[in-house]
């Protein structure tokens, strides 16, 4: 095994380097079947992923070093909050170089993937990952920075503040302001702000919508209506993208749906998503951009349960790509990059941790992926 944790599989020449670089995929192979499947088995790994069975115990000892899975006899499971094992790699080198704070509105939808592909490059970069959740409320969001920051523990914070309204303005110039380098995930400043000092890493949701709407032209629809929720920080972005893309294709958004569609999972749910299907049925809206997935597999059953086929009647694309695969039939969704974001936000903190003032403030934006699947497939007829 080398001194990163490659097992030694080898090609034909004996060497090491083609290996490496598999050992990497195929660790990233074995925590996307963790994701999936909440554990994994190594015997059925070793015949998936075409290796030995020690190999595949190795990676999985290499991933639990690093706080990504826990093991278990014959494999391995999601990161159990009763393993209390604390990650070995940083350590083996010697103590933390940095400790990184590292706050998130959730827990358990859309940021576990952030955290997974944070937690990892901070072990490799010999830093120590703090993590607090809170919730999407910008008081609870400042109190739980707040906590982190006043310890005076951590050299660095990476944070998801609410950025809309004098709230979210207030959050964002407080961070701005910190004695310590702040990094955003999955958010950013509004330029109206003129703030200099936060970096962030985002996806841009916007193009991302775009995508979305140039798909389901392709396929034949011209009119393309939009359904998001109203409290995301993701809606406005997908808003402005799909309206974008609707203009640049000479596509009138006055005669389509744009809708709003939270609180669908409370006993309104029904009356809810039978308004939205009603009101594409009298736009002669072909094809709906919904965020998220929950909602989209919510409203895929609620049309085939009215006889609305999917997609036939109605197309489908969802946002997040969350569950969407598990949609009947599977429904189309953009693919935010959420471990490289995670991965890329140790990285500029490090980075600004270990150039300070004179590194230049970095902001990135990162694209999205279309998974293309059976809800958006089929042209409405001519």
């Amino acid at each position: 095994m080398s001194d990163d944790g490659v097992s030694g599989d080898r090609g034909p020449t004996g060497g090491t380097g083609p290996s490496q670089v598999f050992g990497i995929e195929r660790r990233e192979r074995i925590m996307d079947e963790v994701r999936r499947n909440g554990s994994v088995v190594v015997r059925e790994l070793a015949v998936i992923l075409g290796v030995t069975e020690l190999t595949i115990r190795r990676d999985i000892t290499a991933l639990a070093d690093l706080g990504l899975v826990t093991r278990v006899h014959g494999g391995a499971t999601a990161r159990s909050s009763l393993d209390q094992t604390v990650a070995r790699s940083a350590d083996a080198a010697g103590p933390a170089r940095y400790r990184i704070g590292m706050v998130v509105p959730s827990l358990s939808y859309y940021w576990p993937q952030i955290v997974n592909g944070a937690r990892a490059t901070a072990a490799l970069s010999r830093s120590q990952l703090v993590l607090r959740g809170s919730s999407y409320d910008p008081a609870d969001q400042r109190r739980q920075m707040a906590a982190l920051v006043e310890t005076g523990g951590i050299h660095g914070l990476i944070a998801a503040p609410d950025t809309a309204g004098q709230d979210g303005y207030a959050l964002l110039a407080w961070l701005d302001a910190l004695p310590i380098p702040v990094v955003l995930a999955e958010r950013r400043a509004p330029s109206s702000l003129a703030l200099r000092s936060l970096e962030w890493v985002t996806t841009d949701h916007e193009f991302g919508a775009v995508l979305a709407v140039r798909h389901l032209y392709e396929q034949g629809h011209r009119r393309i209506g939009i359904a998001a929720a109203r409290h995301s920080p993701t809606s406005d972005h997908l808003r402005r993208g799909w309206a974008r893309a609707s203009a640049d294709l000479g596509l009138d958004t006055g005669l389509t749906v744009n809708a709003e569609i939270d609180d669908v999972e409370n006993g309104a749910r029904d009356a809810r998503l039978g308004a939205l299907v009603d009101e594409c049925l009298a736009t002669g809206t072909t094809a709906l951009f919904v965020h998220a997935d929950p909602q989209a597999i919510l409203l895929e059953h609620h049309c085939l349960d009215r006889g609305v086929r999917i997609p036939e009647d109605l197309a489908i694309v969802a946002y997040d790509d969350e569950v969407a695969e598990n949609g009947e039939p599977p429904i189309t969704a953009l693919r935010p990059p959420k471990q490289h974001i995670g991965r890329m936000a140790v990285e500029t903190m490090v980075a600004r941790l270990s150039e300070g003032r004179r590194r230049p403030t970095q902001r990135t934006q990162v694209l999205p992926e279309l998974q293309v699947r059976a809800s958006s497939l089929t042209a409405p007829p001519a």
